[in-house]
């Protein structure tokens, strides 16, 4: 029991006193540049669905 006492210990430690937490707009410019960047991936990806849906469409069609 004793080491776990000391594994929370120390890391309770450690947050407190060696972590650097982000700023409050520091965080919302992570979050806004996250959310931007989902949603591109996300029009990519819906994009690339649908040339691919609509060539294999097109391709099963003329047989």
């Amino acid at each position: 029991m004793s080491k776990v006492t000391t594994y929370v210990n120390d890391t309770v430690e450690e947050m407190r006193d060696k972590v650097s937490w982000p700023t409050y707009s520091e965080l919302q410019r992570s979050s806004v540049l996250v959310l931007i960047g989902s949603l591109i991936f996300a029009l990519v990806v819906g994009a690339m669905d649908f040339v691919f849906d609509s060539g294999l469409t097109w391709f099963y069609n003329q047989f």
